[in-house]
Order: structure tokens, then C-alpha cells, then sequence
């Protein structure tokens, strides 16, 4: 049985996972909380307290190369994972997909076991594979020696993840997996995203009917959409699929993500992604693939000139969608907390009853991370 709250916050606006409420009140016992009530129906067995600004479960960010000067493609360890997921933390992210992208086989070996010994760490939500199984054309900043078909090894990779009870996401392409790759893939209950790839709409649409779900980061790295010729990326936006986006004014235009989410067929099938490197919550430099790529005026740019991930956060990312893009707060932060929950099939990560006060934060009038209510506990007690 849950406890009785020992206090009511009644904030400005609360987000409880599905809609963005005005009339609720936030019960907190000790240092969880417990309940959402309508404040017309407010108990008063406890006080009530005002909070200026709007509540929302910590952000899930489901694609995650770094953070802290920890980068998973160069150490692929316990403690590098930890790093990353702290480094998160500070900015209101309370759980991060961590993402280990084209490599030589030896590192996502170890990237694999480095998951597995860290299951149960706060802030780690599983691993997503991003490439190999890409397409040279679409590769972006992924090194092109290492790119190559679907194979076994990725596989067993993938069951031996799935059958410790960790969520995984893989990125693949038209071009190097085949329909029936994908439905052995989606038989372990992994999620395939489609990403990095050239191909057509009508390639891309066959791993959908074959059980891909999902995209990865809209536009960047995906055949574009022509008048004649939708591509990845037209057959993502007239998908049911879930897309991830970046929203951080580089890698897609503030009017483009406008357009994409609302010409999506079926709502809440968008989600806010960060594609953060290491230089988040770290220094403006990194090596990867033995190259330098350093961080130029919000830019990281690897030395082919290729964007080589981003340095965004998710609350810079949702605040943009907000205030440059004219995305609703509401859905706003479903693509920050909720569609990645629902993707990764955590609905309680997208709920604030029953939570950590820690997990939840506090955004001020302009959509600003406050804090969260664990930083602000000695205020809202006074």
C-alpha cells in the first residue's frame, strides 16, 4: 500500500504522461511521491504548498553516444556507462539508451558486456546499436572500414542482450539487412530502427511490413524526400513507426521538424533524441576513429567535415521545440518522456506518481530545467 502524503505540491502545471494538467495536486511522502489529485478534491489530512512553474518526469533520451568525457565507442566499461548516465543527469535526463555506433567487432563485444555487467545501474535503459549494418552512401561519420551486411555474430549479440532482460535497439539499413534478417531480429523482442541508408521508399516500407518500428534521427542520414521519390525519409513521416528527431537548430531545421510532426499519421509516435557526444557535461574535444573532432560554435565536425554526433541536451532540445519549432508543451514533452517510454515499454518512466523526487523535475515559465524536486525539497518544505 502506498503511503499517505505528508504534502501536496500544487505546481503551475503538471505533465502526468499523458496531458499537461492545471488542476492537480502532487502528494509527496518522504522522498517519493505518491499520488496525483485534482485540487478541488485535495485532502487536507497534509498542507499544500504552491510551486511556480510546470512538473514533469525526468527526460529519456534513447540515443546516447556520451557524456562526461566518457565516450562508449572508446571505453566500454561499467564506469564509463555511469559516467555518461551522470553526466546526463544534471540536465534533467533521467535515463539514457546508451548507443555504440559503427566499430570493429571487438568493441561491441565489449560494448555488450559492458551493458550486461551494468544492468540495474540508475539512468541506463539498455544499448542501441547503431551500424554496423549501414549504407556506405548514408554513413555519415560512421568509419566506412567497419560497415558490412547483417551477420550472425550481431545476432547472438543481440539474443544474448535480450535474454538478460535488456532492452535493445538496432540501426540498420535496407542495404545490408534483409526482411527476413529483421523478422529474425524482432522475434528476440528487439526494436529495428531504420537509419543510415540510400534506399527507396518501397525497400524501406518492406523492413516495415517485416516489423521494423522505429527511425533513426529524421532526415539526417536518410535518403531525402523528392517530389517523385519519398526515400527513408518520406517513408518515415507517412509511417506509423516511431522516429527519433534531433532538435538542436544543426542537424534538422527548426521549420522541418515542424512539418514532420504534423504530418505524422498517428500522434505520439515522435521522440526528442539528443545524439549527444561526450563533450556534454565535458570538455569541447574527443578522438574518434583516431581523428580529432572538436566542438566549433555548437558544431562537433569530424575532420571529413561530417557531423559527428551533437552537443545538446534534452532540455535544450525541448525548450527549442517550444519556443523556436511551435510544438505544444504537452507534446512537447511526450516526445521527451513519454514516446520514449512507450517505445521502450516503461510506462511508470512516464508517470510522476511513485517516483524518486530526484526523477522529477521542475521547468520554469520559459521552459527552463529549475531543478528537480529533490533539489528543491528544502524550498518546497519551507
Amino acid at each position: 500500500m502506498s503511503a499517505k502524503p505528508d504534502l501536496w505540491l500544487v505546481p503551475d502545471a503538471l505533465f502526468d504522461g499523458q496531458s499537461l494538467r492545471t488542476d492537480v495536486a502532487l502528494g509527496i511522502a518522504g522522498s517519493r511521491s505518491v499520488t496525483v489529485t485534482v485540487t478541488a478534491s485535495l485532502p487536507t489530512e497534509a498542507p499544500a504548498r504552491r510551486l511556480s512553474g510546470t512538473l514533469t518526469p525526468g527526460f529519456l533520451d534513447l540515443q546516447v553516444n556520451g557524456g562526461g568525457d566518457a565516450l562508449l565507442n572508446n571505453d566500454q566499461t561499467r564506469t564509463a556507462l555511469r559516467t555518461m548516465a551522470l553526466a546526463h543527469r544534471r540536465f534533467g535526463t533521467v535515463g539514457i539508451l546508451p548507443t555504440i555506433i559503427t566499430d570493429a567487432p571487438p568493441v561491441l563485444s565489449r560494448a555488450v558486456d559492458a551493458v550486461i555487467a551494468a544492468r540495474g545501474e540508475p539512468g541506463l535503459l539498455g544499448l542501441h546499436i547503431e551500424g554496423p549494418h549501414l549504407s556506405i552512401a548514408r554513413r555519415g561519420t560512421h568509419a566506412a572500414e567497419h560497415i558490412r551486411p547483417f551477420d550472425a555474430t550481431t545476432l547472438a549479440h543481440i539474443r544474448r542482450l535480450r535474454s538478460e532482460g535488456i532492452f535493445v535497439k538496432i540501426t540498420v539499413a535496407p542495404e545490408s539487412v534483409t526482411p527476413a534478417q529483421v523478422r529474425q531480429i524482432t522475434a528476440t523482442g528487439a526494436v529495428v530502427s531504420i537509419g543510415h541508408s540510400d534506399a527507396t521508399a518501397a525497400e524501406t516500407r518492406a523492413l516495415l511490413d517485416a516489423g521494423a518500428t522505429c527511425f533513426t534521427h529524421l532526415f539526417n542520414a536518410m535518403s531525402p524526400m523528392l517530389h517523385r521519390a519519398p526515400g527513408v525519409t518520406g517513408a518515415c513521416i507517412n509511417s506509423t513507426a516511431y522516429a527519433g528527431i534531433i532538435c538542436d537548430g544543426i542537424h534538422v531545421a527548426d521549420e522541418m521538424i515542424g512539418l514532420a510532426s504534423r504530418a505524422r499519421p498517428v500522434a505520439g509516435r515522435m521522440f526528442l533524441v539528443s545524439d549527444a557526444m561526450s563533450t556534454v557535461g565535458g570538455s569541447d574535444h574527443f578522438r574518434l576513429y583516431r581523428q580529432d573532432v572538436w566542438l566549433r560554435n555548437g558544431r562537433l565536425v569530424n575532420a571529413e567535415g561530417s557531423l559527428a554526433g551533437a552537443h545538446v541536451t534534452m532540455a535544450e532540445g525541448l525548450r527549442r521545440l517550444i519556443t523556436q519549432v511551435g510544438i505544444s508543451p504537452q507534446t512537447a514533452l511526450d516526445m521527451a518522456v513519454a514516446a520514449p517510454a512507450r517505445l521502450i515499454d516503461c510506462p511508470e518512466l512516464a508517470t510522476p506518481e511513485h517516483r524518486d523526487l530526484a526523477d522529477l523535475l521542475c521547468l520554469d515559465a520559459d521552459w527552463h530545467v529549475s531543478g528537480t524536486l529533490a533539489d528543491m525539497a528544502g524550498q518546497t518544505a519551507a
